[in-house]
């Protein structure tokens, strides 16, 4: 049988027989990595290690030392959790288990559990983890499959939605129980250190509303007990943290029942926050040469179908008809903006063409999905859409990473950044291609930023830029991103015409400072807690008179603050009660006045880190409001701390 090549991931490639898996790949490379692999990645996908490899893949061996090893022990504590449920649960029927980012879930139905429950599971998932039973792959005939799980609804619909002729499917089994599963999981079960369950809620089969309700439960697994204690101090931390949490103490939004799933109110406080972060994107904007433009929320469904998006994301929109034509809630923005510039007559000359625009945006996510501002069917964009020449594409994204270091670097954000180079399926010639990834590599390179690269994992309309936030807990979020797409000029037929009189396709350039408001708003609640810079907290002062007699002076402050957002407190407490409000609050800072200082003309201020100073100049402390606002500091410093 003849060779084949497959390359590993510093590029180099090894010649293994045609029928090699992935453990044959790692035994070429070493007995020690053969014997040490658990899994594999073939082409970005984690498989078994059992799987076949092919001409050309991209192969990443897996050991228990590798980022991927927690992903497959998280998915053998979810078959662990399974088999613990139908040992005291016989008559359960098991849905999916998949691994998450922070452990699993386990769909089930026929059982009524809470989360009074979870105790009994877990002791009998500890047996079975103590057990340390083998967990053996078996590769079944499809029609023994479906024998076996005839009495499970869940098994046979992924079986015949799966049909594949008669190709075997396999299980997963340890000791006398076992999950039709494609794997890959760890040796044993004794492999699970620690293992906890989380929460209950709930899910349709297949993330379909017409589809049964299913009984979600959340676990998480570590390979020892103090990862565990860890991990649940840190999702503590992330309880007190929870934006939907810190919004309702702060006024800042709800998703009421009473408006529908996903679509949330932004309650004064809430809104100044986004007007602030709305400002500050106008200001990049202003300086780097976009034009503000607008779109409806609805456009004819013909627009969807030239874009493409009516074949790609049809499930995904809302939909209706309005004289017997069909009309949809924008998903994107982009068509529209495409169609903007379609409206016009453009010579090389007046490239680039950029527009922006604050876009709303609606796609319906199943409900089990949306949670709070994480994921909702109404969100806002800061959109950005270019249209360049293909050799402007370097300059131009050069000017965009800018703005977004700029923006990294006024919210004291970390991230992660990759390249995401030519999927398998994409659209445009090989040279376009390669001239468009090396130009926003030369960018990458000559930035700031570390980043790493992700072959294949491009839009099939071109290569992108990704930024991923990582707040204050660790945890990463999607921010901005770079895309570049030589599809949708080509769908709107645009045109400019080049210095050679004959026309040419421009390169559309998509670009997001923040991704959504709305995520990006829930990082920022959840990464500062609440307590916003200067320039974004709603309430900027709090003015605490130590009696009735200094309401007027403390009044007469607040008009010195000019048009900052100070509030006087006029509450019926005393100074120490209205101390601990605004701390509760979460006011940047507090200015005290009484007696004295209504004698002397000055007064007392206090940060919500409790630094203190008295005899205070307004007018200074107003300088220092001016120069801390336009700096966009993020904590306060009016007092140095000790």
């Amino acid at each position: 049988m003849s060779d084949i090549a497959v390359i590993l991931p510093d590029g180099s490639e090894l010649s293994v027989p045609a029928d090699a898996t992935v453990e044959d790949v790692a035994y070429e490379i070493g007995p020690g990595l053969g014997s040490d692999t658990i899994a594999g990645v073939v082409d970005g996908e984690l498989v078994d290690k059992t799987a076949p490899v092919h001409d050309g893949a991209r192969i990443e061996i897996v050991t228990d030392q590798s980022d991927e090893y927690l992903q497959v022990l998280r998915h053998s504590a979810a078959h662990v959790f399974a088999q613990a449920l139908q040992r005291l649960y016989p008559d359960a029927k098991l849905a999916i288990g998949p691994p998450t980012e922070d452990g699993f879930y386990y769909d089930v139905a026929g059982v009524d559990l809470d989360e009074s429950d979870f105790p009994a599971i877990e002791a009998e998932m500890r047996d079975i983890i103590e057990a340390d039973y083998d967990i053996e792959r078996r590769d079944v005939p499809r029609e023994e499959a479906l024998e076996t799980f005839e009495d499970n609804p869940f098994k046979t619909d992924i079986l015949h939605e799966e049909a594949a002729g008669d190709d075997p499917v396999s299980f997963y089994e340890q000791d006398d129980w076992r999950d039709l599963c494609r794997g890959p999981h760890v040796e044993s079960t004794g492999e699970i250190g620690a293992v906890k369950l989380l929460n209950i809620s709930s899910a349709y089969w297949r993330g379909d509303e017409e589809n049964q309700q299913l009984t979600r439960v959340y676990g998480t697994a570590f390979e020892t007990e103090s990862e565990l204690e860890s991990f649940l101090e840190m999702r503590e931390e992330a309880k007190e943290r929870d934006h939907r949490k810190i919004a309702q103490e702060m006024d800042l939004f709800s998703i009421p029942t009473v408006t529908g799933p996903g679509l949330p109110l932004y309650h004064p406080p809430g809104k100044t926050v986004l007007s602030e972060l709305e400002g500050y994107v106008n200001d990049l904007n202003d300086e780097a040469g976009y034009g503000e433009v607008e779109t409806p929320h609805v456009f004819r469904t013909e627009l969807w179908e030239q874009s493409g998006h009516y074949e790609n994301y049809e499930d995904d929109m809302f939909l209706f008809d309005v004289n017997e034509e069909e009309y949809g809630l924008k998903p994107m923005n982009c068509p529209g903006h495409a169609t903007i510039f379609d409206q016009g007559s453009w010579s090389y000359r007046d490239l680039p063409v950029r527009y922006a625009e604050h876009g709303k945006v609606y796609r319906k996510e199943q409900r089990g999905e949306l949670s709070g501002l994480s994921r909702t069917w109404a969100f806002t964009i800061d959109d950005g859409h270019l249209f360049v020449e293909p050799d402007q594409i370097e300059a131009e994204v050069r000017n965009i990473m800018q703005m977004i270091e700029q923006v990294l670097e006024t919210f004291d954000l970390d991230v992660t950044v990759d390249l995401a180079t030519r999927p398998e399926k994409s659209v445009g010639s090989d040279e376009v291609w390669e001239q468009a990834e090396s130009q926003l590599e030369a960018v990458l390179e000559s930035s700031s930023l570390e980043w790493g690269l992700e072959p294949g994992d491009g839009a099939f309309y071109g290569p992108k830029i990704d930024f991923s936030f990582e707040d204050a807990l660790g945890r990463s979020w999607d921010g901005p991103t770079v895309q570049l797409d030589f599809n949708m000029p080509e769908r709107f037929d645009l045109t400019y015409t080049g210095e050679d009189n004959d026309d040419h396709r421009p390169v559309m350039i998509h670009r997001a400072l923040y991704g959504s408001y709305e995520r990006f708003f829930m990082v920022l609640i959840e990464h500062f807690a609440g307590r916003f810079p200067l320039w974004l907290a709603p309430e900027q002062v709090r003015i605490l008179p130590i009696s009735d007699d200094n309401l007027g002076y403390a009044h007469r402050i607040k008009n010195e603050l000019g048009d900052f957002r100070v509030e006087v407190e006029d509450r019926d407490m005393t100074v120490g009660r209205k101390i601990r409000a605004a701390h509760d609050d979460r006011v940047p800072y507090m200015v005290i006045v009484g007696g004295d200082e209504e004698e002397s003309g000055t007064i007392s201020v206090r940060d919500r880190f409790e630094n203190e100073a008295d005899d205070v100049d307004p007018a200074a402390f107003r300088e220092h409001l001016e120069s801390e606002r336009a700096e966009k500091r993020t904590e306060p410093d009016f007092i140095d701390a000790e």
